[in-house]
């Protein structure tokens, strides 16, 4: 297999990465973890984790794609419509594939406002 040298000099089969990568990838996750608050502060609390469970079961289905769904998504944002974010007509059920390319779109859209 083909090694490739890394920007800190170690040399590492491709496609993996040194223990140094990784120690950097760990501390930006712990620094935007630590930003972004507990789930229950971003408003995933009990009222949402027993709607979010009817509703799949109720719509178990991607509104995209049709493939089993696994998320419930806003259709309008909660930050934009927080009034909204227990109200069922305001969710749709998405697989990962399809809510993760949902929000890369909304969050490239969002890039630099403010919260």
């Amino acid at each position: 297999m083909v090694n490739r040298i890394t920007s800190c000099g170690c040399s590492v089969p491709k496609g993996q990465k040194c223990i140094h990568e990784q120690a950097r990838i760990t501390a930006r996750q712990k620094a935007n973890d630590e930003q972004r608050g507990t789930s229950s502060a971003r408003g995933y609390d009990k009222d949402w984790s027993k709607l979010r469970f009817r509703f799949l079961h109720h719509n178990p289905n991607c509104v995209v794609c049709g493939a089993k769904a696994s998320h419930v998504d806003h259709i309008q944002s909660v930050r934009d419509r927080p009034d909204l974010r227990l109200d069922p007509s305001n969710l749709r059920s998405m697989c990962h594939p399809c809510h993760s390319q949902r929000t890369a779109r909304d969050q490239s859209a969002n890039w630099g406002r403010k919260k």
